[in-house]
């Protein structure tokens, strides 16, 4: 995880914050069956709108209709407890640093940037 980070901190992984939103997603308890059901009608959507690997961003359809979906009170508090476990981690990272901190204080922008990433993982498979 640290090397992860590191590689955030040092710009290699682009915007860092949706790519924070999707590692402190993975500790959000999702069922496969839920998610790749879900994932499969967000890329359909998608595709009602044209090429499925047009750029892809936080208010795309698809992006927005799959973080509706998975949504529950619940995992929005693990992807909290998770972003703020980043921060711990992230102390001596100033830009990683910043970054958890800006998703600490909006879950909301945290769960669509995860949405978004579990839509472009799903995108490259």
């Amino acid at each position: 995880m640290q090397q992860l980070l590191e590689r955030v901190e040092r710009g290699e992984l682009g915007d860092p914050l949706p790519v924070l939103a999707y590692v402190a997603g993975q500790a959000v308890e999702l069922d496969d069956g839920e998610l790749n059901a879900a994932r499969r009608r967000a890329i359909t959507v998608r595709a009602a709108g044209g090429d499925v690997h047009r750029d892809l961003d936080i208010d795309d359809e698809a992006v927005k209709r799959l973080a509706a979906e998975l949504y529950t009170a619940e995992r929005r508090v693990q992807l909290g407890s998770a972003v703020d476990a980043l921060a711990l981690r992230a102390r001596d990272l100033p830009e990683v640093r910043e970054a958890v901190l800006f998703l600490a204080a909006d879950v909301d922008l945290a769960w669509r940037l995860f949405a978004l990433g579990l839509v472009a993982e799903e995108l490259v498979e």
